[in-house]
């Protein structure tokens, strides 16, 4: 049974005093043991599986996981044969086999594999054996053999999934064939096939760089979590998040990349807070963001303030206090769903709310379009990073259709009432009312 990443922390805590009761040859060894020094997360998992699936921030551990995996196998197995493939040969050997934590730095000075690149062979001591191939040359993998190979960064194959297919087809050696996969996410084919495959065939292991900060310079997370957290950058090469494209999306996350900004420039002339009350009261999601208008005629999304799992008193408290924190001048709030119990909860939580209902009379992606428009146009902007709004933003389709998280765009459609109100007048929706 393996640990919990706390009681890890605490395990390695107490190393230093350990030390001082083992012999020099048994600090050494237990220095050199993997299943000792590893996290959790980078251990083997248990069961039958034939491909383990690595998918994490970078920085997270993922090439010592790889190369413990196979130096493990290697000197377990004298008859291991292991396809060693990367993107290219050369990051096979300067980062798989020569690199800070490739298998020659790994290997104990008792079990150090001898490397032949003019050969593109390891041999260990016992005869175990690993061959080195880039993924930019699938055809090199037609022929040989293996019962155990490592795939580095197959988020950037360039031989894709030509590469893996002739890697897979060459494990049939041994008794129980198996193969690990180290990668950051990337959203190309042959990733997202293996991730629809965990629970079957597949185990996939999912981690983010914060993970190994203890074996990162110093500041390095902090520092790169200021600079890009919340963005898609942020989220795939740090949190290890599989950010995938919807083809027919109103906004893609490109473009959202392009209209986030750090600060508005000047004072807001007008602030709305944009409210999606949930459709039942029994605790559905509530979509809360807050827009302005900048003094250069810009609209700027200032903060999503959406909450999950409350009651409508809950919900109206979260509304009154995000407008209140914001120095609103209006609150929009959708009301096809029980138009008089959301004046009534808003009116309850702050009776001095600047309240406008407004009704829907067309499909969310319809309502949507003008506003994505806006943002075609560069006329609106982003401060900071909204991950969940900007998920939802990306799952409306054009012409119809949601297919982001959650069973609805509750933030989105709250960021297009707001900035319809702002921006557009709200026009083409019918039966605008003023309370």
């Amino acid at each position: 049974m393996q640990m919990a990443d706390c009681d890890w922390v605490e395990q390695a805590a107490a190393w230093p005093e350990l030390g001082r009761w083992l012999s020099d040859d048994a600090a050494e060894r237990l220095g050199q043991d993997w299943d000792f020094l590893a996290r959790p997360a980078q251990l083997a998992p248990a069961g039958d599986w034939r491909i383990w699936l690595m998918m994490a921030g970078r920085g997270f551990g993922k090439t010592r996981a790889g190369a413990e995996w196979v130096r493990a196998i290697a000197e377990r197995d004298p008859e291991a044969r292991i396809a060693l493939v990367g993107a290219t040969l050369g990051e096979v050997r300067s980062v798989m086999v020569e690199g800070a934590s490739g298998l020659l730095a790994v290997a104990p000075w008792w079990a150090r594999p001898a490397y032949a690149p003019a050969l593109r062979t390891l041999t260990w001591p016992n005869g175990a054996q690993a061959r080195l191939f880039g993924a930019a040359e699938p055809e090199s993998l037609r022929g040989p053999q293996f019962s155990h190979g490592w795939a580095d960064e197959i988020g950037k194959w360039p031989g894709g999934q030509a590469a893996w297919d002739n890697m897979m087809m060459a494990m049939r050696l041994g008794r129980d064939p198996r193969v690990v996969a180290t990668t950051t996410p990337r959203p190309v084919p042959l990733v997202r096939a293996l991730v629809a495959r965990d629970g079957a065939d597949v185990v996939l292991t999912r981690g983010r760089t914060a993970d190994n900060a203890a074996h990162l310079a110093a500041g390095f997370v902090d520092d790169v979590t200021r600079l890009y957290g919340g963005t898609r950058l942020g989220r795939q090469e740090l949190d290890g998040e599989l950010i995938e494209e919807a083809e027919g999306a109103l906004w893609t996350r490109a473009a959202l990349e392009a209209c986030r900004v750090r600060h508005v420039p000047g004072a807001l002339a007008r602030v709305v807070v944009a409210v999606d009350p949930p459709a039942t009261a029994g605790g559905d999601a509530c979509g809360i963001v807050v827009v302005g208008l900048g003094g250069d005629g810009r609209g700027y999304v200032i903060a999503d303030a959406s909450v999950t799992g409350c009651s409508p008193e809950g919900w109206a408290r979260a509304v009154a206090q995000a407008a209140q924190g914001h120095g609103a001048d209006r609150v929009v709030a959708e009301a096809n769903n029980g138009g008089d119990m959301v004046a009534s909860v808003l009116r309850a939580a702050q009776a001095a709310l600047p309240l406008r209902l407004v009704h829907a009379s067309r499909g969310k992606a319809a309502r949507a379009e003008p506003v994505a428009a806006l943002y075609e146009a560069g006329r609106v902007a982003h401060r900071g990073a909204f991950p969940e709004l900007e998920d939802q933003m990306c799952g409306l389709l054009a012409g119809g259709g949601y297919v982001g998280p959650g069973r609805s765009p509750d933030r989105a459609d709250a960021l297009v009432w707001g900035l319809s109100e702002l921006m557009l007048g709200t026009k083409g929706e019918a039966r605008v009312r003023g309370l």
